[in-house]
């Protein structure tokens, strides 16, 4: 779903660059990077995209803990409320509207300023992304078939003469992936796991600004925990309850994601409502976990310690110290 008729510039036929001349702001969840965010574009005179895999999803506003109407009136953010619950929504999509939407702000003279910690979309606007080929459906189907005959092992073994990295890498029973391994290799003659690789390394300058909101692992915690309580205060019970009575059913990433998964099974009758809360707090604090492994891991972002809440009020100012 492309929001613009703009064509992405291409590394070659089927990957896309870093974005050029952007902002990033990042941290794991509860960090307060909305706060940081409007300051920042204020003084920077940017509107903000968001970079949050949940956010992109109407009428999951709680459990997401969107902007509010106020911030988002007071600038613009886009890639918030994209799909609908029901909907998917892969990493591809967003990349590609993430270019188109900041090559439009820009042709406004207007500074870009990504805001979010989903940490694949992060990593994919800084240092590119292999898009791939098309689908090749007819291919898909033989190879379905040929597992329909003689078992996923033959696909197993199919892929490690092909690409062993991604056979290593690839869990045993994840068919869709491994076809699509299969297929890339075919289509390009070149493994998808080479592919992927010449965006393991940080890049070269693209006039990118980034900075990441870091705290003590204890503080951390505590505001992940205060976040959860507030939350379920403001009525993500009701809200998931409203979904579900309206959709039946959510997508498979909408239904999995943590602050949704945990209410679904309460309602569904396989937990109690304490471990519904447990489960937010502890699932939360995993991500935040998995985010702050991730940030370290990509040397180009500077971490910016906060001590107490009232040092985010001056981040926006010792961000514009730097550049």
């Amino acid at each position: 779903m492309i929001t613009s008729e703009y064509n992405p510039p291409k590394l070659d036929q089927w990957c896309l660059p870093p974005i050029k001349n952007a902002w990033f702001l990042t941290g794991p969840t509860g960090s307060g990077k909305t706060l940081v965010s409007i300051d920042l574009a204020k003084k920077i005179n940017a509107e903000i995209i968001s970079m949050d895999s949940m956010a992109v999803y109407k009428e999951m506003d709680i459990g997401t803990a969107k902007p509010t109407r106020q911030e988002r009136n007071a600038i613009n953010h886009h890639l918030i409320d994209v799909v609908s619950p029901q909907d998917d929504y892969s990493l591809s999509q967003y990349v590609m509207e993430a270019h188109a939407k900041a090559a439009e702000i820009q042709a406004r003279g207007k500074q870009v300023l990504f805001v979010g910690g989903t940490p694949l979309y992060l990593k994919s606007l800084l240092r590119g992304m292999f898009l791939g080929p098309e689908p090749d459906h007819d291919f898909r189907a033989s190879i379905e078939e040929d597992v329909k005959n003689f078992g996923i092992e033959v696909l197993q073994q199919r892929l490690k003469s092909v690409d062993p990295l991604s056979a290593f890498r690839i869990l045993p029973n994840d068919m869709r992936r491994m076809i699509r391994a299969l297929e890339v290799a075919r289509a390009t003659g070149i493994p998808i796991s080479h592919w992927q690789t010449q965006f393991e390394r940080t890049p070269t300058h693209c006039n990118q600004r980034a900075f990441a909101l870091g705290w003590l692992r204890g503080d951390l915690h505590r505001r992940v925990e205060t976040r959860v309580q507030s939350m379920l205060k403001q009525g993500l019970l009701d809200e998931v309850k409203s979904l579900l009575e309206k959709y039946n059913q959510l997508s498979k990433t909408a239904s999995q994601a943590v602050g949704y998964k945990e209410p679904i099974a309460f309602l569904s009758g396989k937990i109690s409502r304490q471990d519904m809360e447990q489960q937010i707090l502890f699932h939360t604090r995993q991500f935040v976990r998995r985010q702050e492994i991730w940030l370290r891991s990509l040397k180009e972002i500077p971490r910016l310690d906060i001590e107490k809440e009232d040092d985010l009020e001056g981040i926006a100012d010792r961000i514009l110290k730097t550049v």
